[in-house]
């Protein structure tokens, strides 16, 4: 990936929220709830007070209105803060 984050700022993209569900209902994209859950694709170096923790390639979880969802190459991500991350996912 082309960018780079800042700081203690970490790079995620969501996993794509359920298209259907297990009943075979099909979900139409104004009632799709907002996906809590992603992969890290970027990190910065952290700062003085805070070491970054987190890694390329852990899969995460955010609250829901954790980051700020930008649009880079065509794909949706998030910006935000690694404290604003609540648990990474084993």
């Amino acid at each position: 990936m082309k960018l780079k984050p800042l700081a203690d700022r970490v790079i995620i993209k969501p996993t794509a929220a359920e298209e259907v569900t297990s009943s075979g209902i099909i979900i139409p994209d104004s009632a799709k709830e907002k996906p809590l859950k992603g992969t890290v694709l970027a990190v910065g170096n952290g700062t003085k007070d805070e070491e970054m923790i987190l890694k390329a390639g852990d899969e995460v979880l955010y609250g829901k209105y954790a980051g700020t969802e930008i649009e880079f190459e065509g794909e949706k991500v998030l910006v935000m803060r690694q404290n604003e991350v609540l648990a990474v996912i084993c």
